[in-house]
Formats: C-alpha cells, sequence, structure tokens
C-alpha cells in the first residue's frame, strides 16, 4: 500500500516537473508580438472612433441614470473632461502596449486595463461579451514578461505567455459554442430565423438569407464552429484553413450585426496560434528552481482560469430558463443568442395617501438604456430603487415603487416578466434567487410563433 502511495505521488509529481518545464521552456516571440500588435492597434482604433462619434457624452455625462454591477455601484463617471482625458490616456496606453518594451509597457498595460475596465463599468447597459474579454486580455497583458521590442524575430519568451492566451481564447470560442447548443438554436433556429431575412438587401448574399434553411445552416454551423475552431486552430496541418473560416465567419457576423471592433479583435487574436516561422523556436528550458514570485503568479492564473472555467455553469444554480430570467447569464460567453424586448410600465404609490402614479422613463433613460433596462431583472430593480429615491425626494412618503413588464423571447407572446403586485423598494439585488421574477411559459402554439417571426421580420 505505501509503495502504491508513494509510485503514485511520484508519477504525479513527475507529471507536474514534466508540465512545469514545457511551460518555461523559451520560444520564439513572434506569435505574441504580432498579438500585442494587433491588439494595441484595435484598442487605439475603437477607443479613437468612441471619442470621434460622441460616445462619452451619449454614454457616460448626458444619462440622468447609470445603471450598475452587482457590487460596483460605488463607480462612477467624472466629469466630461476628466472623461476625455482617461480616454486619451487609453488611447495613448494602447499604442504603449503595441509598441513599448520595459517599463513603458509596463505601465501602457496597466493604463490600459485600469482606464478601460473602468470606463466598462460605469454603466451595465452597454455591457458586452467583447468588453469583458478585452479587459481580461488586458489584465493578462499586465501579468507577463516585459516583451521584446515588436521587430525583434530572434527573441524568445516563456511558453506559458502563449498558452494563456490561446487557453483564453479557447474558453470563449467552447464557452460560446457550448451555449448554442439549446432548442431554440438547433431545432427552431431562432433567433436566426429573425435576424436573417431582414438581411435580404445584402448584395450577394442577400437572395440566400431569404432561403428558409439558411438559418438553420447558420445555426448548426455557428454551433460546430465555436466548439471545434481552436482545435482546428491548434493543429499546424489545419491552422491556415482554420484561420481562413475565423476571418469569413467574423467578417460575415460583423457585416450583418453591429457588434463594432469585436470580430477583428477575434481574427487579431487567433494569430497568436501561428508560429510565423520555420526556424528552430524552442530554447533551453530554465533549470533554475522556480521562485517565489513565479509561485504566486502561478496561483493567479490558476485562481483565474478556475473562475473562468466555473463562473459560467453558475445558472444551473437557478430555475427557469437562463434566457428568461437572466440569472447566471452575463460573464458566461453567450454571444447573441436570443432575441429578446420588453416594455415595462412604473408605477410609483405614495405610502401615506395611497395615491399612485404611472412614470414616464424616457424622462430620466436615454432609448438604448429604456430598451435594455425592459427586459432584464436586475437593471428593472435598480431603476424602480432609483425612482423610489427620486420621488422622495420630491415629497412622497415611503414610496413604493411596482412594475409591469411584458417581455417577448425569440419571437413568442409576450409575457410578464415580474410580479406586477410586488413593492420592488423591498427587494434586494443578491446572486440569491429572485423569487419575483415570473416563470417563462414556453408551450407556444407554432402557428403563433410562426406568426410573430413574420411580424418581427
Amino acid at each position: 500500500m505505501l509503495t502504491r502511495t508513494f509510485l503514485t505521488d511520484l508519477l504525479a509529481s513527475m507529471r507536474m516537473e514534466v508540465l512545469s518545464t514545457t511551460l518555461r521552456e523559451r520560444v520564439r516571440a513572434t506569435p505574441f508580438s504580432v498579438f500585442r500588435g494587433f491588439f494595441g492597434l484595435l484598442m487605439a482604433f475603437g477607443t479613437a472612433r468612441f471619442m470621434w462619434l460622441g460616445w462619452i457624452e451619449d454614454h457616460y455625462s448626458d444619462p440622468i441614470v447609470h445603471f450598475h454591477y452587482w457590487g460596483f455601484g460605488w463607480v462612477t463617471p467624472f466629469l466630461v473632461e476628466i472623461l476625455y482625458t482617461i480616454h486619451w490616456l487609453m488611447l495613448l496606453a494602447a499604442f504603449g502596449v503595441m509598441l513599448g518594451t520595459g517599463w513603458l509597457y509596463r505601465l501602457s498595460a496597466l493604463t490600459l486595463f485600469l482606464t478601460f475596465t473602468y470606463t466598462e463599468l460605469i454603466d451595465l447597459t452597454y455591457y458586452l461579451n467583447h468588453y469583458y474579454y478585452v479587459s481580461i486580455v488586458c489584465a493578462l497583458l499586465c501579468i507577463v514578461p516585459s516583451p521584446p521590442p515588436l521587430w525583434d524575430r530572434n527573441a524568445f519568451i516563456p511558453r506559458w505567455v502563449l498558452f494563456i492566451f490561446k487557453f483564453q481564447i479557447a474558453i470563449v470560442y467552447l464557452y460560446a459554442g457550448l451555449a448554442k447548443i439549446n432548442y431554440d438554436w438547433l431545432v427552431l433556429a431562432l433567433p436566426l430565423k429573425i435576424w436573417l431575412p431582414a438581411h435580404d438587401t445584402v448584395p450577394v448574399l442577400g437572395p440566400f438569407f431569404a432561403w428558409s434553411v439558411t438559418p438553420y445552416i447558420f445555426s448548426w454551423f455557428g454551433m460546430l464552429y465555436d466548439c471545434f475552431i481552436v482545435f482546428f486552430l491548434l493543429y499546424a496541418p489545419t491552422r491556415f484553413w482554420a484561420y481562413l473560416t475565423v476571418v469569413a465567419f467574423h467578417s460575415l457576423t460583423g457585416l450583418l450585426f453591429q457588434i463594432g471592433i469585436f470580430p477583428l479583435v477575434m481574427m487579431g487574436g487567433t494569430l497568436i496560434f501561428f508560429d510565423f516561422e520555420k526556424r528552430p523556436r524552442v530554447a533551453l528550458a530554465p533549470q533554475n528552481p522556480i521562485r517565489l514570485r513565479e509561485r504566486l503568479l502561478a496561483a493567479v492564473l490558476l485562481v483565474h482560469f478556475a473562475f473562468q472555467l466555473l463562473f459560467p455553469w453558475r445558472y444551473l444554480l437557478y430555475e427557469g430558463n437562463v434566457f428568461w430570467t437572466e440569472q447566471g447569464y452575463r460573464f458566461a460567453w453567450r454571444v447573441m443568442l436570443m432575441e429578446k424586448a420588453g416594455t415595462a410600465t412604473f408605477y410609483v404609490k405614495d405610502g401615506k395617501t395611497g395615491r399612485e402614479g404611472v412614470v414616464d422613463n424616457r424622462e430620466f433613460l436615454n432609448a438604448h438604456q429604456e430598451k435594455q433596462m425592459a427586459m432584464q431583472p436586475d437593471m428593472i430593480l435598480q431603476f424602480a430603487h432609483f425612482l423610489g429615491a427620486h420621488y422622495a425626494e420630491e415629497g412622497l412618503q415611503n414610496p413604493q415603487v411596482r412594475a409591469e413588464v411584458y417581455v417577448t423571447l425569440n419571437a413568442r407572446p409576450s409575457q410578464l416578466l415580474i410580479d406586477p403586485t410586488v413593492d420592488l423598494m423591498k427587494e434586494t439585488d443578491s446572486f440569491q434567487a429572485k423569487t419575483w421574477i415570473l416563470p417563462f411559459e414556453k408551450n407556444v402554439k407554432n402557428a403563433s410563433l410562426q406568426e410573430n417571426i413574420q411580424n418581427k421580420r
């Protein structure tokens, strides 16, 4: 028994030693140089575009209300002049990440992470998966060794630097693919059955989008692509052809849907899978013992990737359809999986007199905020609390706030999302299940569903 235990521990330690040695091997820095070069360039372009389009005012300084991520209610926008300064710093930091070395790279990576993440935390309304991905990449760029100059093709870096970015991209794709394995996506081809026919005027491909079979082709291909593309990128004989599908896939999604620079980010990011040269690319692995700093870094990365692998599954802890309740929906790489819209009518009652009035949401929210709020329970709750506080300042005694919210999911008839009798001022947001969300009634006649799909186009 002791011998067996000893051999098991020995084999385990040998495997860990081999893994440690492999990840610490020195490999050509070219893939990482290309990766950070494209990433920095795209971040600079995206930041300049954001300022040019006037989105600093539209997103941050003009709105009266800002919706917050749970636990980040303390993040608020600065004055518009400071916000512009922050974006100029972000722009310079992007070029520093792209071209810098040594202390300049370190300072640029940290600045890019802090400025970008701060701006994305200001308002939950504008959450997108690719903003979350960008913040993660910025954080990982902060902890890698200072890279060699972009043009140095003879430089080496530890293999683990390439590994962590490849692994993060793999998680994004694989989880996006797994999320597509659901009844609406594969069996009903929803929401693509709604979206694609709306693009039937696109040159060349337009008539193809109008075919009844096209949404099914796109749905199944999208699921298979996301689930398997990384494996084809990892395998050298298929890498080039796999990358062509990356370019084609993201070019098409960028053409059809308003998703900003995300297609370019993924096209540039997946270049890290290429070697770019046929010269020997592996140097001797370092033989020196692992230092405390390296152990701490390994622990940080282990925690990060454990979080990335486990957190998307938290939706299993809640009852109901995750697309309906959205409990556990965000930060799980669910990309463009549903067509959802709602209308929310809020009622504020004076707790002393019993008089109740209807709120005009447009008095407080811009169009995009109102659209997003009307279908997401936590945003509905935040807006209710804002209204309660606002009307308390106006003189109402112990205001009560309730809401009638009707939501349609993937062209189904509208249903009540939350209990309209609940005083939302008595509810608080947390990771606990929101019992005031009503269950999703999924048994809808096919004729009614098809009629609604036609009306959505």
